[in-house]
């Protein structure tokens, strides 16, 4: 059963490794074995929890996680499976780390293609080192690249993904947004559409985590949550603003020459470090951003940064217009994500300006 198991796991990770798939043998052969390293470190957690060594401070936070799992299936109807009731201990700072790229003249990210997942903005390595060298590769073709730890990923449910090392230890808050944003995966993924994925799978988890922390004796939980997360608001917000600056300075390019464009882009981007030094200012000196803003600060990070936000107002002014109805929800988005691209784009528009919408389209 074990062998027919991991060869099942070879088959499925053929297309469907880290949400990007495979295109050569080499990377087939790195997201195979790596995720199956993965799989074969996770114990349940019950029995975690029934290990005497286990530290105190582990076990209050998979105790979290269970409490969190079984409220995500509860009360907002995402999937009951094996997924998050293992955990593994992967002896590193990050599950994976992600490859994106961009043009120096342009905040769109380069894609990769693959079957059955089509085109995305990403590409995800198990070792540090291959993701460096593959950024290595970029940069000499003239790219501005970023090299992104990732704590967590999704297999889409074709593999039961676990609770890792490399964020259980987040406070329980942002515990539950992780994992109600990657169970989100498993509910909705539509294929060539990295923005609408994230978006949607922020929305969830916006909208989940504020449920979860809105249980009777939770309330130090969210002081904690609103701390960060009014936080993580501002830094968006300024990355945002440097996003519509850069992408005015990009689009006048054809009035400028290369290199009058490359030096308003080097000053927009001095701007926005003298603009963190500010807000990290207003936080106390709070320095979590500071190795975002010290490494690959380009237009691939600030590119990046986007996909997860663009249209989490429009998905979450969806589940209002579902009643607050996750099922109905997460059906509706399955329908908006059968329309074609521009359609789709068209809807979120209009439901993120709060226009009348232009298809027939409700949550029934």
């Amino acid at each position: 059963m074990m062998q027919r198991n991991a060869l099942s796991v070879l088959m499925l990770l053929l297309c469907t490794f880290l949400l990007n798939g495979c295109s050569t043998g080499a990377y087939f052969w790195q997201a195979s074995t790596g995720h199956l390293r993965v799989l074969a470190a996770a114990e349940d957690i019950d029995e975690v929890l029934s290990q005497p060594h286990i530290s105190e401070k582990l076990r209050a936070q998979l105790r979290y996680v269970e409490e969190i799992r079984q409220f995500s299936v509860d009360h907002l109807s995402l999937p009951d499976n094996r997924s998050y009731r293992t955990y593994a201990d992967l002896n590193r700072a990050y599950a994976v780390w992600n490859v994106v790229a961009s043009q120096p003249d342009r905040l769109m990210l380069e894609t990769w293609c693959f079957p059955l997942l089509g085109c995305i903005s990403y590409k995800g390595f198990y070792s540090e080192s291959s993701a460096m060298a593959l950024a290595d590769s970029l940069r000499k073709k003239g790219l501005d690249v970023a090299v992104l730890g990732v704590p967590a990923y999704s297999t889409l449910g074709f593999t039961p993904d676990p609770v890792l090392n490399t964020f259980v230890n987040y406070p329980a808050g942002e515990l539950a947004r992780l994992i109600f944003h990657e169970l989100a995966h498993q509910v909705v993924y539509i294929a060539d559409d990295t923005m609408f994925n994230e978006s949607f799978a922020t929305a969830v988890e916006e909208l989940g985590v504020l449920a979860w922390l809105a249980q009777p004796g939770r309330e130090a939980l969210t002081v904690q949550y609103e701390t960060f997360d009014s936080r993580r608001s501002e830094f968006r917000q300024m990355l945002a603003v440097a996003r519509n600056d850069l992408e005015a300075i990009y689009e006048n390019s054809n009035k400028l020459d290369k290199s009058q464009v490359l030096k308003l882009k080097d000053l927009r981007f001095k701007q926005l470090l003298a603009d963190y030094a500010d807000l990290k200012q207003s936080w106390g000196g709070w320095d979590g951003y500071d190795r975002f803003m010290a490494v690959d600060l380009n237009n691939a990070k600030l590119g990046v940064s986007g996909l997860y936000t663009q249209y989490v107002p429009a998905f979450k002014a969806l589940y209002l217009l579902c009643d607050q109805n996750f099922p109905r929800f997460y059906s509706a988005t399955r329908v908006l994500g059968e329309y074609s691209r521009e359609q789709r784009e068209k809807l979120l528009n209009e439901l993120q300006q709060g226009e009348p919408l232009s298809f027939d389209f409700d949550c029934s």
